[in-house]
């Protein structure tokens, strides 16, 4: 098991696809160079394009089977897949597991967070990594924010925080913790949960956004919840602010 940092400003998102690379797909090409043969990678989640990760879990097995044999020691393995990945992508450790892990379906809980650069001027040392709208959210809003983010916490049908024509077999999540903090001019939004729907944070986020300036009401995520419907919780917050911070087994 790998675990990789990467920034997908340049990506089309983790998983391979035919309309851009990916962050897997870099995967794919360097452990083949390093071991000399075909690899399956399998990631613990599927991110969007231009979405970022610190802490990504993946697993690589020799291609058509389910485990992998090599001389490589694993405690050597990311000093020497990095020299074969571009700069934008790290992977800072290593570790043999069980061949019956899964780097999804084995998470304990992963935790998210949302980004925003709360200050009318660009910062250009954040800019691709936050949302950067240029917004404004006073002391009154940032309240809002805090209070409102405790409502995500629970298990709760979270229909209304995916977007729009998804299917999954249920949208029962669990959320651990929800908060909202602010380090001088940087918002940050984390959330922790077993597991989340497609662009589930990112509508989070953009719900809290329009709760800080009074679009929608304070006291409202239940409600939102409860109505089971996209249209009823807000937009959706761009791919750049949103960054997968730690994976828990």
């Amino acid at each position: 098991m790998l675990r990789v940092a990467f920034l997908g400003t340049n990506y089309a998102g983790y998983q391979v696809q035919k309309n851009g690379n990916t962050v897997q797909n870099e995967l794919n090409k360097a452990t083949e160079a390093l071991l000399g043969f075909p690899c399956d990678i399998v990631g613990c989640s599927r991110t969007d394009s231009g979405v970022h990760a610190r802490d990504f879990c993946c697993t690589v097995t020799k291609k058509g089977e389910s485990s992998l044999v090599t001389s490589l020691p694993a405690e050597r393995f990311p000093r020497a897949i990095c020299n074969l990945l571009p700069e934008d992508i790290g992977v800072f450790s290593a570790k043999w597991v069980e061949d019956d892990f899964h780097p999804r379906y084995d998470v304990k809980y992963k935790e998210y967070v949302y980004r925003i650069w709360n200050r009318a001027e660009r910062d250009p040392f954040t800019v691709g990594q936050t949302y950067g709208e240029r917004i404004v959210i006073d002391d009154e809003g940032f309240r809002r924010m805090q209070n409102a983010a405790r409502d995500y916490v629970g298990t709760h049908d979270f229909t209304s925080f995916m977007a729009a024509g998804s299917t999954v077999s249920t949208t029962v999540r669990t959320v651990q913790y929800a908060s909202v903090t602010r380090d001088g001019d940087m918002i940050t939004f984390a959330v922790a949960a077993d597991g989340f729907l497609y662009n589930m944070v990112r509508i989070m986020a953009g719900t809290l956004i329009d709760i800080a300036h009074g679009r929608i009401k304070e006291d409202a995520i239940p409600e939102i919840l409860e109505k089971k419907n996209r249209a009823a919780a807000g937009f959706t917050a761009p791919p750049q602010g949103l960054c997968l911070n730690k994976v828990v087994y």
